[in-house]
């Protein structure tokens, strides 16, 4: 850290010098600054940047530099572990910048780092084409490609950054540049899964693809059900084209207008059909779901962007989550799965998540360092609740989850589901085959590793 002259003089030239506002501990809104979205992370930036453009983004890690500060980047602040903040470092506020530039012709778009998954499903909403995205509207869109990107649609068009085309990057020195495959493309093949280990994306360059019609059905039954519903899914998935996504979530029942009153607050089990095609295919597919004794059900076409937001949760909540990718689904998991929701928190917004892999993930390049793509399923106990009371519970319930899938896991995992869970979890998430070159990549681009407040990659 520098003397306190020297950053003072640094501080009072960056206010100067940056478009956007500059908060650092002692000023009015430093506080409203530094909230993100898991209300568990407490931290105390020494300066919050909010940037207005790349240029404001290559100010401030320069600013950083100079003070030998670290640097966390915060471009949705969804992150569960909270790394788009930190203690005493300068955060890299990238929230104003959320331009969205949709070019039909190409089925291209780009997006600048701070948009969230709202900004990206709107803007290409009114010439139906989408990218896979994240499963709530909330989800910063820069942070999710980059870590790998599983959504509602990722069977039918592949996970999101299988969909990369380039990459806009301030690196640890200050510098601009652009990755794609052509230039600096051993960089770009670690941006597929390495995150934000290698410098601020300002903007991403997408593939986007046709999506004319989106449908859905979400069918809520007693938790006794569970067994049944789950089994008949997993059947109806597997034999289903790759069209057909979605989840089987167990959940607090949710006080919705569909819900009858009296489930509300209780535990319910839930099948969610989400189909990448018209309301009367995906009707004949959830046939089997709604042939099973049921509670509350919404069947409907749905524009993608509608859909996107169907499940978003309010910011301000403690969350823990994780995940296990899952080598089958066979009886004696989906009873596992099951009798595992008779402890989970409620009446919380905890969710406990089965999803369907296969289809475009598994088909997609295999040269990324993506470890799980040959995973069938996945499993993501997603921990959400309001009182900090209920936290030993909600993370040992996560942790149990976890525990009970070992004897089916593949051992890979996608690190946008899971916290900070050491360097092991980073290692089962990026491949121990690909982390050397990872590593080399991280000393050529960011040696100091200015840049770890991520699933970290410490240089080679």
């Amino acid at each position: 850290m520098a003397p306190l002259s020297k950053a003072g003089t640094a501080l009072a030239a960056l206010r100067e010098d940056l478009a956007g506002d500059v908060f650092a501990p002692e000023d009015p809104g430093y506080d409203e600054a530094r909230t993100i979205f898991n209300a568990m992370i407490d931290r105390r930036p020494a300066v919050l940047a909010q940037c207005e453009s790349e240029a404001d983004v290559v100010t401030t890690v320069r600013f950083a530099r100079e003070l030998d500060l670290p640097v966390a980047v915060r471009g949705g602040g969804h992150s569960v572990a909270g790394m788009s903040l930190n203690d005493g470092g300068v955060v890299v506020d990238m929230r104003r910048m959320h331009e969205v530039t949709v070019h039909p012709g190409a089925k291209a778009v780009r997006v600048s780092g701070g948009a969230v998954m709202s900004h990206l499903d709107r803007a290409c909403q009114p010439y139906d084409l989408a990218s896979t995205g994240g499963r709530v509207s909330t989800t910063g869109v820069a942070g999710f490609v980059l870590g790998g990107g599983s959504g509602w649609l990722d069977r039918t068009f592949g996970l999101a950054v299988d969909g990369l085309l380039g990459v806009d990057l301030v690196t640890a020195d200050g510098s601009t540049l652009t990755a794609t495959a052509e230039d600096h493309p051993e960089l770009f093949w670690a941006l597929h899964g390495g995150g934000g280990n290698f410098g601020v994306a300002t903007s991403l360059t997408l593939r986007l693809h046709e999506l004319p019609a989106m449908s859905m059905a979400m069918v809520l039954y007693l938790p006794e059900r569970g067994p049944e519903v789950t089994r008949t899914y997993r059947d109806l998935i597997e034999a289903g084209p790759v069209e057909a996504n979605g989840a089987v979530i167990y959940m607090t029942g949710p006080p919705e207008e569909f819900v009858p009153p009296h489930l509300v607050g209780r535990l319910l089990a839930g099948a969610l059909l989400t189909y990448a095609g018209p309301e009367e295919q995906m009707r004949k597919l959830a046939e089997p779901l709604l042939a099973i004794p049921h509670e509350a059900e919404v069947v409907t076409a749905i524009p993608y962007a509608d859909l996107q937001c169907m499940m978003d949760d309010p910011p301000g909540m403690r969350n823990y989550w994780s995940a296990e990718y899952l080598t089958g689904l066979p009886d004696e998991l989906v009873e596992v799965f099951c009798a595992r929701a008779g402890s989970m928190p409620v009446p919380t917004g905890t969710q406990h998540v089965l999803f369907p892999l296969g289809g475009a993930i598994a088909d997609g390049p295999a040269e990324f360092p993506i470890p799980y793509r040959d995973a069938a399923w996945a499993t993501h106990p997603f921990g959400i609740w309001e009182d900090p009371a209920d936290d030993d519970r909600g993370r040992q319930w996560v942790k149990d989850v976890r525990a009970d899938v070992q004897p089916w896991s593949t051992g890979a995992v996608y690190l946008n589901f899971t916290g900070d869970e050491g360097p092991d979890r980073v290692a089962a998430g990026l491949g121990e085959a690909n982390l050397q070159r990872l590593r080399a990549v991280k000393r050529g681009y960011d040696p100091d590793n200015v840049f770890r407040f991520n699933h970290n990659i410490k240089p080679a």
